[in-house]
């Protein structure tokens, strides 16, 4: 017997050959048994096609959102969650038995997840390097744990400063700096943020959401100065289970 698809997932994104997503979904549905379910790569070049994959693909449960349309997609979408709206970002979508589409932001979740069980009385604030979909999950996650936080963008904007301004009073301040660029992610792996990296410590967290290569530069270069180094693996983890828990509500 031939078994059916029944329910279909995947994941919207650009150049999203070398996502998690796919490989941990297609292990899970296996290693768990979950027959008649796919993940598939939704790869467009635009988010305006993102009304043809809807219309094209039949049985379609939910999706992932990544770079670069967490932000472009929400006016495609029904409905948003509470929080989804407060973020600014959508990296998860629910397709509702009536086609109505509502987007959620499980990175948030994923993010705070993993970076608890890291946080000592002395992490007291974040410096968030970059201002894209992705920062605005650490963001809100960071206000839930109560850290203060500042954003780091190539120009200075409200809420932030520019690169330039980091220093060694930066890193004095900031004792959790977290890497929400795309700069260092595979094939690319040579390039990391340009901050002095001289001034971390081994009373400082840095955190990369990239977790391909589990080690970047930036990763790299913080740990030979001592600091405790995490990547975004157990993040993605966290918001895929979040993500299948709300696909399946």
């Amino acid at each position: 017997m031939v078994d059916t698809v029944i329910k279909r997932f995947g994941l919207l994104g650009r150049n999203i050959s070398y996502s998690f997503s796919k490989g941990y979904f297609t292990d899970k549905f296996s290693n768990e048994n979950f027959v008649g379910c796919s993940y598939e790569n939704f790869d467009i070049p635009e988010i305006t096609g993102f009304p043809e994959v809807i219309k094209n693909t039949a049985d379609l449960k939910g999706l992932n959102v990544t770079i670069p349309y967490k932000e472009t997609i929400i006016p495609f979408l029904d409905k948003l969650s509470k929080k989804a709206e407060i973020i600014g970002a959508v990296n998860t979508i629910r397709i509702t038995k009536k086609g109505k589409l509502k987007g959620y932001n499980t990175d948030y979740y994923g993010f705070k997840k993993s970076l608890e069980p890291l946080l000592q009385p002395h992490h007291k604030k974040a410096l968030i390097l970059g201002t894209g979909g992705a920062s605005k999950g650490v963001a809100f996650a960071l206000d839930e744990l109560n850290i203060p936080y500042t954003f780091v963008s190539r120009e200075a904007k409200e809420n932030g400063i520019d690169y330039d301004r980091i220093n060694a009073t930066t890193f004095d301040n900031y004792q959790i700096i977290i890497n929400a660029t795309p700069v260092g992610t595979s094939p690319n792996v040579d390039a990391f943020p340009l901050i002095p990296y001289e001034f971390f410590t081994d009373k400082h967290i840095a955190y990369d959401l990239i977790y391909n290569p589990a080690e970047t530069q930036f990763l790299k270069k913080a740990k030979q100065q001592g600091a405790q180094i995490k990547n975004g693996l157990d993040m993605l983890i966290f918001q895929a289970e979040k993500a299948w828990k709300i696909w399946n509500k």
